[in-house]
């Protein structure tokens, strides 16, 4: 198995609760947002987390699951393949255009597309149509990947052109705080530019900003910690 844990069977004691917890709380938050709980698709992200935990996450109920590195995520793929119903597989971090062939044989959603020439290399790698979402830099951090929010309509409009394409909405990484409002204005943000393109879908919000991006419009929110608890780099 890949990406062990220190301690996976503790790791996975407790994923039945954390997942049980985290539905509570998505459905609190798109409560006060008057909204429905099943608009929002919660994805596990597996960084590091050992295929035992995860498949508990899957007999929890998990159906969507996010990894941010190639090597780990085929192996993941493949050793949890004969669970039925098949999982959908998000790639959530940064990629390489190098490794585009891969992402598209593997995933079934992409959502840190960051550059058109990223677009460029999974449109000519894609054997079907790829879901993707198109990543925004709207905080502006230097660390962090994908379009300047003023770039986003002209990219967005010069991808949707490629073939075997097909985006489905936008993806943002939130600066991190301890505090959840602070970042409140970041994916309202990007619900507008969302909203301006004409687009379905929000990917923003992780474990600890999840409920405020659940509150300004995510349909997808990323979430590693709440579920499998801390792990390794």
């Amino acid at each position: 198995m890949c990406g062990n844990t220190a301690e996976p069977d503790a790791g996975a004691a407790g994923v039945d609760r954390r997942v049980r917890e985290i539905e509570r709380r998505v459905a609190a938050a798109a409560h006060r947002a008057g909204r429905a709980a099943d608009e929002i698709t919660v994805i596990g992200v597996t960084k590091t987390v050992d295929l035992t935990v995860i498949q508990r996450a899957f007999e929890a109920g998990m159906r969507h699951f996010g990894e941010s590195r190639i090597q780990e995520a085929k192996e993941k793929i493949t050793g949890l393949s004969a669970l039925q119903p098949r999982s959908t597989w998000h790639m959530v971090g940064h990629l390489q255009t190098n490794k585009a062939k891969t992402a598209v044989e593997i995933f079934d959603v992409i959502h840190s597309v960051d550059s058109v020439r990223l677009a460029e290399a999974i449109s000519q790698n894609a054997r079907r149509v790829m879901p993707i979402l198109i990543e925004v830099n709207v905080s502006g951090e230097a660390s962090k990947y994908g379009f300047r929010p003023d770039e986003v309509g002209p990219a967005t409009e010069q991808v949707a052109r490629l073939h075997h394409l097909d985006v489905r909405g936008l993806m943002t990484v939130a600066p991190y705080t301890s505090r959840p409002e602070e970042v409140r204005p970041v994916f309202r943000k990007l619900r507008e530019l969302r909203d301006a393109l004409g687009l379905e879908h929000l990917s923003m919000g992780m474990t600890d900003d999840f409920e405020v991006a659940i509150e300004e419009g995510a349909t997808m929110v990323r979430i590693g910690r709440a579920i499998f608890g801390e792990r390794g780099d």
